[in-house]
């Protein structure tokens, strides 16, 4: 590995770049409709970039910057690109009248400028960004489990599906999915770091979700950072598979049961962040005008990625990378779009 990027050896790709192009529409053709009828979910329009005065951006580990510029029809006031739909989605379902059971989902596409580049880290950031609809009752860890579990499904026959039109891809997902929280995992690794834990759990289990994901551990320390504001940090997680060409966990979705009242509450004096709850977003979600909710993302370029075994997010995408990583690329066989 040099500067973050994986090189396999004797690295050949299955597809060409040709049939690759090909493959990419099939996927997210059919995962889309799969996952809208495992969720019951119906696709609607998505905004590129919100004012950041409504509190509607997702501030994912509160560092990264967002891209902003000015509008001359809203007489120069800023606006940001979205680093994801967190809270807009919740918004939408209740504007929108989403009933207990029903759906939403959307491309979300987003510009991370400060994401560091590597084989599964792109400044563009493509996903689905789904979210439904659940009673305060189903808030909790069951609630949270069964729909992990259809999206796993949906994981599973996509990679039938691929692997039936292209039958020299290999099937290598388990047949369930195995659940762990962050502290389990602490316990069980406590002298490797978070991302060491996670990559000793995938290549052990193949399929995991790591639950429990912003608050302090036993050790003092996070396991990762997520943003106080949109999911419970007791009732989310992520999808992780174990991904051998690269030999290491691939994450493929990051979701969760939604903060109510007492959460965001709890959530927003623990990060620091108090002064949130003036923001439209936080005021509506306080006052119980929003619907309670779960929903996520699922990465459209890592899905692809991983179905179809490339060893570089950048062979199903067209972004931007270091002339260093373009070289060593092209050395190792991988062809960069």
């Amino acid at each position: 590995m040099k500067d973050g990027l994986i090189i396999p050896s004797n690295y050949d790709p299955i597809l060409s770049v040709r049939q690759t192009e090909e493959a990419i529409k099939k996927i997210k053709d059919y995962f889309e409709n799969e996952l809208a009828k495992a969720l019951n979910l119906s696709r609607v329009s998505a905004p590129l970039f919100v004012r950041p005065e409504t509190g509607m951006n997702d501030n994912l580990n509160g560092v990264e910057r967002p891209v902003s510029f000015d509008v001359k029809g809203i007489g120069g006031k800023t606006v940001e690109v979205v680093h994801s739909l967190a809270k807009w989605k919740r918004m939408a379902l209740g504007k929108y009248d989403f009933k207990v059971g029903e759906g939403l989902y959307t491309d979300m596409n987003a510009i991370r400028r400060d994401e560091d580049l590597d084989n599964l880290h792109s400044v563009y950031v493509d996903q689905w960004d789904w979210e439904r609809v659940i009673n305060k009752e189903e808030r909790n860890v069951d609630t949270l489990k069964d729909i992990v579990r259809k999206i796993y499904g949906v994981l599973r026959k996509t990679e039938k599906f691929v692997c039936s039109t292209y039958p020299e891809i290999p099937e290598i997902l388990p047949e369930d999915i195995f659940f762990i929280t962050t502290q389990e995992l602490e316990d069980l690794y406590p002298s490797l770091s978070p991302k060491e834990r996670e990559n000793m759990i995938a290549k052990d289990k193949k399929a995991v979700f790591v639950m429990q994901i912003g608050g302090v551990l036993k050790s003092g320390i996070k396991h990762d950072g997520r943003a106080p504001d949109y999911d419970d940090w007791e009732l989310n997680g992520d999808i992780i598979l174990w991904y051998p060409i690269l030999n290491r966990a691939f994450e493929i979705s990051s979701m969760g049961i939604r903060v109510d009242e007492a959460s965001l509450e709890k959530q927003l004096k623990e990060a620091g962040c108090e002064d949130r709850k003036q923001l439209k977003f936080h005021k509506d979600l306080l006052e119980k005008r929003l619907p309670y909710t779960i929903g996520g993302g699922i990465g459209q370029s890592r899905i692809c990625m991983f179905f179809l075994k490339k060893a570089h997010i950048g062979e199903v995408q067209a972004s931007i990378w270091p002339d260093e990583m373009i070289e060593a690329c092209e050395k190792a066989n991988i062809k960069l779009l």
